[in-house]
């Protein structure tokens, strides 16, 4: 772990203010060395009540928050710990202070896989100290990691869309179906009311004059037959009419015949 020293350095008092300030930045480099000591022994709660203790003291304590901030890390607690950074790098006093406050927020963000925000608090660490090669490695590898997680979301993006796409296809088809089959029973119900409104309807005017006209087919085979015409005989009835003479002839000739035998003599012996 990268812990910040501390130093006890006098400076000569301009005022009662600057004495207090002095005072105020003496107790709480006492409470980060008392930390520090701590965390030495593996006895992190403890330490964190020391760091607390140095930031209550004096809030703009780089040393105290940074410290505690990677007291944190190690412990897991990784939430704690990048607030604690941050509070750090905004304190910070030095690019070396800065540098490493934006160092340790690239590796917390890392192990949350937040790999575009890892690669900007490394760069930004570089900004401060560029000769570091841990950090230039960190960088690559968060900024690989980045480029990868963004061509996954994309892939990602494009098939929900193409999922989304095909539901609303799929939702459009079900409603056209839906129309389709609405309109079809619209349609079938509309000709069974009809049908049923025809059948209570009396006969209109055509249809009576139909049925006076008749079989429109009979009315061909009748047309192909000559009408008698007023005051002349049917052929059935010039027929029968012949027949009628034919049959009185007939007896007539009959009758005639019968006479003409009974004037005749007959011959009781033949002739030689």
């Amino acid at each position: 772990m990268l812990l910040f020293l501390v130093s006890f350095i006098g400076f000569p008092q301009d005022n009662e203010s600057d004495k207090l300030e002095q005072l105020s930045t003496k107790k709480a480099n006492s409470y980060v060395y008392e930390a520090n000591e701590l965390i030495e022994s593996d006895d992190y709660i403890s330490a964190e009540k020391e760091y607390r203790k140095a930031i209550s003291e004096q809030p703009g304590n780089v040393a105290g928050t940074y410290n505690l901030g990677t007291s944190y890390y190690e412990k897991g607690n990784y939430d704690e710990a990048l607030y604690r950074l941050q509070q750090a790098s905004k304190n910070a006093a030095t690019k070396e202070e800065k540098h490493k406050a934006f160092h340790n927020m690239g590796n917390i963000l890392m192990k949350n896989d937040m790999c575009k925000e890892a690669a900007e608090a490394f760069k930004n660490a570089l900004r401060n100290n560029p000769s570091d090669d841990e950090t230039r490695y960190n960088f690559a590898v968060a900024k690989k990691c980045a480029e990868d997680q963004k061509g996954k979301d994309d892939e990602e993006q494009e098939n929900n869309e193409d999922k989304d796409e095909d539901n609303k296809d799929k939702d459009k088809k079900e409603d056209e179906d839906k129309k389709d089959d609405k309109k079809d029973k619209g349609d079938q119900d509309q000709k069974e009311g009809d049908d049923k409104k025809d059948e209570n309807q009396p006969p209109k005017e055509d249809e009576k004059e139909d049925e006076k006209k008749g079989n429109p087919d009979q009315d061909k085979k009748d047309k192909g037959k000559p009408k008698p015409q007023p005051g002349q005989l049917s052929p059935q009835q010039i027929k029968n009419l012949l027949e009628a003479m034919n049959n009185n002839e007939q007896k007539v000739q009959e009758k005639m015949n019968a006479e003409k035998q009974k004037g005749a003599k007959v011959k009781s012996e033949k002739d030689w």
